[in-house]
Formats: C-alpha cells, sequence, structure tokens
C-alpha cells in the first residue's frame, strides 16, 4: 500500500458578486470552458481547463454562501497571493487583455525560461499565467516599469493607460 502522497491540485473555488461578469473572464478571456454542476441550491459554475491528467477546475459560486457578514462576496486573494496557471500563446493572452481593457503585468523569472503575465479576475482574485518561453513567439516580457510585475504591488482596478 502507497503511503500519502498529493497528487496535484483538484479544484479552486473562488467567490463572486457577479457571477456573469467572472464566466465571461474565465471562458471569454482565458478561454477555459463551462463544466457540469450538480445543483448546490445556490449559483454558481465550474470551468474547467484541459491539462495532460484530465480538466482542471475553477468552482465559482455566488449568492448564499459566497456572501461574508455584510452581504457582499470578499474581494482580493487575502493570504493566498495568485493562483498560478500554465498555458501557450503569450502574445494572444495580451491581446485579449487588451481587447477587453483588462490591464496586466509581464515578468521574466530570473535564470529561467518561464515569461509570465500577471491579471486580476472580476473579484480582484490575481492570476499568473506561466508560460515556456522557449516555444513562444518572440519579443519576451516587457519589462519596462509600466508593465513589470513587481511581488506584494497591487495593480487590480488600475486603468490600462
Amino acid at each position: 500500500m502507497k503511503k500519502g502522497v498529493i497528487t496535484g491540485l483538484f479544484h479552486i473555488a473562488i467567490k463572486t458578486d457577479d457571477l456573469a461578469a467572472t464566466i465571461r473572464f474565465y471562458c471569454g478571456v482565458l478561454g477555459l470552458t463551462e463544466a457540469p454542476r450538480p445543483d448546490f441550491g445556490y449559483p454558481g459554475a465550474w470551468l474547467a481547463a484541459p491539462t495532460p491528467m484530465g480538466p482542471a477546475i475553477i468552482h465559482i459560486y455566488a449568492g448564499g454562501p459566497a456572501l461574508g457578514p455584510d452581504g457582499a462576496a470578499p474581494s482580493g486573494t487575502a493570504a493566498i497571493d495568485h493562483v498560478s496557471l500554465t498555458g501557450v500563446g503569450y502574445h494572444d493572452f495580451i491581446a485579449r487583455f487588451r481587447d477587453s481593457g483588462i490591464d496586466w503585468r509581464e515578468f521574466l523569472v530570473p535564470g529561467t525560461t518561464l515569461w509570465q503575465l500577471f491579471v486580476y479576475d472580476p473579484s480582484g482574485v490575481q492570476l499568473e499565467l506561466t508560460f515556456d518561453g522557449r516555444v513562444e513567439d518572440l519579443p519576451g516580457p516587457d519589462m519596462s516599469d509600466l508593465r513589470r510585475y513587481r511581488a506584494g504591488e497591487s495593480f487590480f482596478g488600475r486603468s490600462t493607460t
């Protein structure tokens, strides 16, 4: 019998005050697809990203259990700094962000070929999209003052101009 081993991330769950905007962001901008979701008795969605091990799922929920004592869903990532996703098509994502009016930041992980894009979802959850620069079209990440990602520095809600 095998000892206990963590084999992967099953899902993350994100609370939202705007289910439609959140689904539009994850499906329309990031390209995830809606997956079948049981009827839990409150609104929500399961959004899937294909992986070699089967789809990774992001659970979105609204209403009842998503609401805090003040009647609104919390915003931001609190103690979780960001959620990291892998992808291909670095410049396509930048074009999607630009077309959608979404601000983003870029980063080149020192000493690696990892290119990263940082963006916030409609609920203020910071996402890190990580790409293998060896298979992406040049140019690499824009490390200028305007676009460079700086850990711990929020840009949520800032204008793209």
